[in-house]
């Protein structure tokens, strides 16, 4: 199966939601020695700047809603990809979204 019907650009939304999910996870975190750009003193006075910050729950919650939409997003694109470039017909585009979409849950 090929697609191509949007220049398989489903795979930015992809990118889009995986980079959100990497920001949850790093909250909180420590943060690499190459992204610390100020000396011992600076940190001294600031050691919340050694970690990645924590958002609050209302941020976090709006990023985990933005992920489970473009995982939606991602799915109707790729699906509607090969529909419209005739890999898949009508019956099998439509079971095969519906697939997709129960799988995320």
């Amino acid at each position: 199966m090929s697609g191509g019907a949007f220049d398989y650009k489903q795979y930015n939304i992809r990118e889009i939601h995986e980079t959100i999910q990497s920001e949850l996870e790093r909250m909180g975190n420590p943060k690499p020695k190459e992204e610390l750009w100020n000396d011992k003193a600076y940190y001294d006075k600031h050691p919340e700047e050694l970690n990645w910050p924590i958002e609050s729950d209302a941020v976090v919650n709006a990023y985990k809603t933005a992920i489970d939409l473009l995982k939606k997003a991602e799915v109707y694109t790729q699906r509607i990809d090969w529909y419209i470039s005739g890999d898949d017909g009508e019956e099998r585009f439509l079971r095969r979204l519906k697939e997709d979409l129960e799988a995320l849950s």
